[in-house]
């Protein structure tokens, strides 16, 4: 869950589930003269439309920090042994569906504790988690399918969409996670010819009204509508998880619209 911290004490909180689905809008409709079409396209906006399949379970039963008075923001969420069941449950649950959207996902959250496997070379990546034996076995099981998996595939090609899959990642977090500011990617792939770590500087600019001017332009369209939902929580602390989650699910959902022009 995504948990942003307002200034007057209330949060807005976010579902990864539902900052997924934007990066699925993004993908549907990436792709145009400088651009390369992903391919294949089905399988590719199915993956980063369910890239984060494997928090279903925890948007169940969101937690709340008793100490700190505050949900924990998803970087801070223990990855215990139920959160790691819960990611290889998704992980296989979209997997069986569609074995190359399973396989890109799967390659996504393994890569998040490997530094994205450095197919990004801006923004960097968060400060490592120290990670637990438990988590160091998730990520040998899953990268050793993934291997397996591309023996069969074209590997250039997925690690380009590999790439392009962590872009539209950060392209969705760039609004979910606050206000957006004047940020840029590097490197975006603009072709299957790259090694899915080179490509181009993007820089997205608000400008004002939930527009964000995006250079240079990736889309097929002049402007693609983008949404999520979210949950406002006026400024209160909870004596217990229970009544965080009745208050966060008594939320009534709203929406956040932007528009990449």
């Amino acid at each position: 869950m995504i948990v942003r911290n307002l200034p007057d004490g209330s949060l807005i909180l976010v579902n990864q589930s539902d900052h997924a689905k934007l990066s699925g809008i993004l993908a549907a409709h990436w792709g145009n003269a400088q651009f390369m079409v992903p391919q294949p396209r089905e399988s590719f906006i199915r993956a980063a439309t369910f890239h984060d399949c494997g928090w279903y379970s925890y948007e169940t039963r969101p937690n709340y920090d008793l100490e700190r008075k505050s949900p924990p923001n998803f970087p801070q969420v223990p990855l215990d042994t139920q959160q790691l069941a819960a990611f290889q449950g998704g992980l296989d649950w979209l997997w069986g569906i569609d074995a190359y959207a399973g396989l890109l996902v799967s390659r996504h959250r393994t890569g998040l504790w490997r530094n994205r496997y450095d197919s990004v070379a801006y923004p960097a990546s968060g400060s490592a988690r120290v990670l637990t034996p438990e988590v160091e076995a998730f990520i040998a099981f899953n990268e050793h399918k993934q291997e397996t998996a591309l023996a069969s595939l074209d590997r250039a090609q997925f690690l380009v969409n590999y790439q392009l899959l962590q872009m539209l990642d950060l392209m969705s977090l760039f609004v979910c996670t606050s206000d957006p500011k004047e940020d840029r990617l590097e490197h975006v792939p603009v072709s299957y010819g790259g090694d899915g770590r080179d490509g181009v500087v993007l820089t997205l600019a608000p400008q004002g009204d939930g527009r964000v001017k995006v250079t240079p332009f990736p889309f097929n369209r002049l402007a693609v509508e983008t949404a999520f939902v979210y949950r406002h929580l006026p400024a209160q602390t909870f004596a217990s998880q229970e009544a965080f989650r009745l208050a966060y699910f008594g939320a009534a959902p709203k929406v956040m619209t932007f528009t990449f022009v």
